[in-house]
């Protein structure tokens, strides 16, 4: 049986590419399983154990992989922190996560230097790349020791924090296994199964997106473990990307709607001056695609396109291309051993085709909330849990999502689902980003309100609303209509594609101010 794991495929053929940087510099397979042994033993010696944390600041790139896999072959927790947090928000994570050591880039040398101090956090548990003040260099971690694997070996796991555009953030805390980290979890064979991808058959990962993000560092991850070499991008750029896709005759890779639609976006010419058949499997999830943008990536790309919907806590669905063709709108069925159902405010299950909150399980794994009790059993039902998605399943099974419930606008007494309409308005060529919330109304409670990136070149007025409207028009109820139409020049999301609505909503809902 061909090898398969980080550390067992160095063994075996330790000059097989493992990591493309950034940069464009190979790194082996031999050459990253030496740095994770070495900060591994590292950590050690400094006297991390199985079930510390580690919280690790870094851009893509092959010391953020080196760090990630030292951590998960010695038991510890590693927490990735999103870059474009802020200095207290970053120290928030140090604290709730009781980090022994954290790892930082010198591109973020000011937040990493603010939250340590404001965590408190001693300079010999701090480690950079490049320059921080207050930082040692993360070359010296484990420099001073024998060179070897780790004394202690079980594997660790990543503790991903849920955004915290609501509130502080809550770290995804799942009990360690005990597992070898040498051997890939027989999870990661099955769940990349779901999309065809197999150990080794010489595929190719392209990372895109920040590997911060829960899917993004799983996606790679796996890819290194069965075999697959795995390319990173450090800045996603839709023609770059294009270019790397035949140059290293890529195979799989996770995306996000709004770079599908910043690829349409393209000069046809610049679209099809590249060589795309080594795709296999081009995975997208994270946020609502919009059906026009889906459909003109299936005629463009064909079959490859499969869409997934999951969550951090565990559970998900997957649908294919001939399969959404069939269920434009769905995000597919359950995988094999997940459960969803759509449960009513008292956790009753409802009928065939009625909304209500979407409720998902995956075999027996669970879950915690760091340090938050009741928000873990706020979430459950049972040994169901909800992220807050208000969904429908049809009569084969497949599910249709509606909207967050807090994103949910009751306008006269109606319930309107903003993601139905920013689909449609995200769909008209003029349009490169929508936003769409409610916003008060003093006999209807709320309006709907629509907040528009217009696509490059055109401009924003009356006469690009009158043309979005009435384009609406033909496609919603008039009671889903929006009242007006706000313009921006790009709208708050971070690079997986998440939007931060919050941040446009809650002008409209602050109280004027009287002078």
């Amino acid at each position: 049986m061909t090898a398969l794991g980080l550390w067992g495929i160095a063994a075996a053929t330790p000059d097989r590419t493992a990591v493309v940087d950034p940069d464009g510099r190979a790194l082996s397979y031999g050459d990253l399983a030496a740095a994770a042994d070495r900060y591994g033993r590292g950590l050690q010696a400094m006297g991390l154990r199985p079930g510390d944390a580690i919280v690790v600041m870094l851009p893509n790139g092959i010391d953020m992989l080196a760090v990630h896999f030292a951590a998960m072959q010695t038991g510890l927790y590693t927490v990735a922190v999103n870059w474009h947090l802020v200095g207290p928000e970053v120290a928030y994570i140090l604290g709730d996560s009781g980090a022994n050591a954290f790892v930082a880039h010198e591109r973020f040398a000011e937040v990493a230097t603010a939250a340590a101090e404001e965590a408190g956090l001693p300079e010999k548990a701090r480690f950079a790349v490049g320059d921080v003040p207050g930082f040692r260099s993360l070359a010296e971690l484990g420099a001073d020791e024998p060179a070897g694997r780790p004394d202690v070996r079980t594997l660790g796991a990543p503790m991903l924090y849920t955004s915290g555009t609501t509130g502080r953030p809550k770290g995804v805390r799942r009990p360690l296994t005990g597992a070898d980290p040498d051997d890939p979890p027989n999870v990661a064979l099955w769940f990349f199964g779901i999309f065809g991808l197999k150990p080794h058959d010489e595929h190719v990962h392209l990372c895109g997106s920040p590997l911060y993000h829960t899917a993004v560092l799983n996606f790679v991850a796996i890819s290194i473990q069965l075999g697959h070499t795995a390319v990173l991008m450090d800045r996603w750029d839709p023609a770059e990307m294009l270019r790397l896709v035949e140059r290293h005759r890529v195979t799989h890779s996770h995306m996000v709607p709004t770079q599908f639609t910043r690829l349409l976006a393209l000069p046809e010419s610049e679209r099809t001056r590249y060589d795309l058949s080594s795709m296999r499997a081009m995975i997208h999830g994270a946020a609502p695609c919009p059906e026009e943008v889906k459909r003109r990536m299936l005629e463009w790309w064909g079959p490859v396109v499969i869409e997934y919907y999951a969550a951090t806590e565990g559970g998900g669905t997957t649908i294919f291309a001939d399969e959404w063709l069939r269920k434009p709108g769905s995000v597919g069925r359950p995988w094999p051993g997940s459960v969803v159902k759509i449960l009513d405010e008292h956790g009753d299950e409802v009928p065939i085709r009625e909304p209500g909150l979407v409720y998902l399980r995956m075999g027996t794994s669970s879950f915690e909330y760091h340090r938050d009790a009741e928000k873990t059993k706020a979430a459950r039902a049972g040994d169901l849990f909800t992220l807050g998605d208000v969904g429908h399943v049809d009569e084969d099974g497949y599910l249709f999502l509606h909207d967050r419930k807090s994103d949910l606008i009751i306008s006269g007494g109606v319930n309107i689902y903003p993601a139905e309409i920013e689909g449609q308005l995200g769909g008209h060529p003029k349009v490169a980003d929508v936003a769409v919330f409610g916003i008060p109304h003093p006999d209807w409670g709320e309006e709907i309100k629509a907040v528009v990136q217009p696509a490059a070149g055109i401009e924003a007025g009356p006469e690009l609303t009158e043309e979005l409207l009435e384009f609406a028009r033909g496609r919603l109820a008039r009671f889903k209509l929006p009242r007006s139409i706000d313009y921006v020049e790009q709208l708050p999301r971070d690079p997986n594609g998440k939007l931060y609505k919050r941040r446009l909503r809650d002008p409209y809902w602050s109280p004027p101010v009287v002078e």
